[in-house]
């Protein structure tokens, strides 16, 4: 499908490496999106890479991480200052060691952004994983990332212009929806029937909060605000899913331990309309 060129940014790309990033997905989820939309909403922000894809007049993005808020709010409203302190960040492990050790509340805002973007690119496949203590613990990668560019910095800080920035759970974001809104819901998996927290951590989404997604996915129908929710292929998937539109997608997995043992597994995506034909 070709996605009209007035709903394209072709400038702006995540910045972020994430664990369960849609940006293989972008071509199928945009069948589910309309210009006609007056903001785009998305609750589980993670890298962004749908928001970052289009040209949206309006959006609000939210993210229970604390870091990676404090990190958009940094590269739209403080970007200078980030891009000097990325400058003085050097690759190797040992420097990474270093970053990584250092409690980020006690550093100056732009700096622990730029500590945030620094150990995201340089860590093992982008996993964001914290210890009992809230402390940063993913290991070194090896050196084969990259700081992103201060042209794509750049791209992305106007691309968050259009953006208010919320910090907290997935309800304080759905709390702010209005009418003609568009919420793309992408949550962490809860699956009991098998593992699947290689990508997150297991406490980040319950069952309780699974059941509390659900019912706002019902006050959203109720009001006539369009959503997209994309989730594992599951019983709970099943559960989210009932007497709404549903389609199975194959993605490729990208958390593990090497490349060969990526494999394609598959998940649903949940609307209440149904996508644009191809």
């Amino acid at each position: 499908m070709t996605i009209p060129q007035t709903q394209l940014n072709h400038s702006a790309k995540p910045f972020l490496r994430w664990a369960g990033s849609k940006q293989q997905l972008i071509p199928t989820l945009s069948r589910y999106w309309d210009s006609s939309f007056s903001r785009y909403v998305e609750p589980f922000a993670g890298s962004a890479s749908w928001f970052f894809s289009l040209s949206v007049t309006s959006a609000i993005l939210g993210d229970i991480n604390r870091e990676l808020m404090l990190t958009y709010r940094q590269v739209k409203n403080h970007l200078p200052e980030l891009i000097q302190a990325l400058g003085s960040m050097r690759k190797g492990k040992r420097n990474y060691l270093y970053w990584r050790g250092i409690q980020p509340t006690i550093l100056a805002p732009p700096i622990r952004a730029a500590r945030f973007i620094y150990l995201n690119r340089f860590c093992f496949n982008g996993l964001y994983r914290t210890n009992s203590d809230g402390i940063f613990n993913v290991p070194y990668n090896g050196g084969a990332g990259t700081i992103p560019s201060e042209d794509a910095l750049n791209n992305c800080s106007k691309a968050l212009q259009k953006a208010d920035l919320v910090t907290g759970g997935f309800e304080k974001t759905l709390e702010k929806v209005v009418s003609g809104d568009f919420v793309y819901l992408d949550p962490p998996f809860s699956v009991k029937a098998k593992r699947t927290f290689n990508e997150y951590d297991a406490t980040v989404f319950s069952q309780d909060q699974l059941k509390l997604l659900r019912e706002w996915m019902i006050k959203l129908d109720r009001k006539n605000i369009s959503f997209l929710v994309s989730y594992a292929d599951s019983e709970e998937g099943n559960f989210l899913s009932k007497s709404f539109y549903k389609e199975t997608v194959q993605v490729r997995r990208n958390i593990a331990g090497f490349a060969a043992n990526r494999r394609k597994a598959f998940e649903i995506l949940i609307s209440n309309s149904s996508p644009r034909k191809t």
